[in-house]
């Protein structure tokens, strides 16, 4: 769950003993591209970059509701453990918390095109889910306009175990692909504790600096969740090393098994003018 803090130690010391070995295998654009590739073909469209966005220390993306109006605030997706003021606590909900926080945007090509800014952090919390949405001083329709770019839909049904997926690195530039494994009941990591985690098959090995990718669905383009954390040593229920636990209590450790929190449940709490509103039917996102 430290991935941010270890991605902006690999970019500040990348040519250190530690740093070498995850970055330098494989080099970051040629197997982006294969994995892109291999994705596209047998659906219908290929994931590239195209709305993602490089935070600081994590990645991120720009993303809309299936009924969010075009001239409603943009709003940009990441991990509660990516929030600039620090880890949110156990059974804390930070609503409305001011922001200047600024965005990298990327194009398809991962080119940087622009920054976008932040007025406020709508919803950031590391309690049952591992999310932050920031609200932007801009609408989708500017950005579009601006930068030829549109946000990614988040999906607003369960995902399905076996989907082919991309996990989409703004922070690193890099695609990884792989499927829907399965879901973890609860997926405990130090203090914190997950509900309904998506799993990833092996293939994806994500690393530091992509905390906070979405996770997107090859064929439809929509989000279907968050990337935020994986087992690096096999520790069970450590930070770095989170641990499932089903409905009776039984704990499985899963060593270099890479998880994200999902996002179907986010639309409801969320007006077409993206107003955020915890009371709405069908939100089930923890409240303050």
């Amino acid at each position: 769950m430290r991935k941010p803090l270890v991605a902006a130690l690999f970019a500040l010391v990348i040519a250190g003993t530690g740093a070498a070995p995850a970055v330098a295998a494989p080099a970051p654009t040629a197997p982006a591209a294969r994995a892109d590739t291999r994705a596209a073909a047998p659906t219908l469209q290929a994931v590239n970059f195209a709305g993602t966005v490089s935070l600081s220390n994590c990645s991120g993306s720009v993303i809309r509701f299936p009924n969010s109006a075009d001239t409603a605030p943009a709003l940009v997706l990441s991990n509660g453990h990516c929030l600039e003021t620090g880890f949110p606590d156990p059974g804390e909900v930070i609503v409305g918390q001011s922001s200047t926080r600024t965005f990298g945007l990327l194009n398809s090509a991962a080119t940087r095109v622009g920054t976008l800014r932040a007025n406020k952090v709508v919803y950031s919390t590391m309690t049952d889910t591992d999310v932050t949405i920031y609200q932007l001083n801009t609408t989708y329709a500017a950005i579009r306009s601006t930068y030829g770019i549109s946000a990614l839909t988040v999906q607003d049904t369960h995902p399905v175990a076996g989907t082919a997926i991309t996990v989409a690195s703004g922070y690193w530039k890099r695609l990884y692909s792989c499927n829907v494994d399965g879901f973890a009941y609860r997926l405990k990591e130090g203090d914190w504790t997950w509900k309904d985690s998506l799993r990833y098959t092996s293939a994806c090995q994500t690393i530091g600096g992509t905390s906070g990718s979405p996770v997107i669905d090859n064929a439809t383009g929509k989000v279907v969740a968050v990337n935020n954390t994986g087992n690096e040593d096999g520790q069970t229920c450590t930070e770095n090393n989170p641990c499932e636990v089903d409905a009776n209590g039984k704990v499985t450790v899963r060593e270099g098994i890479n998880y994200a929190q999902e996002t179907y449940q986010i639309p409801a709490c969320f007006t077409t003018a993206n107003v955020l509103n915890l009371n709405a039917s069908g939100c089930v996102l923890p409240k303050p």
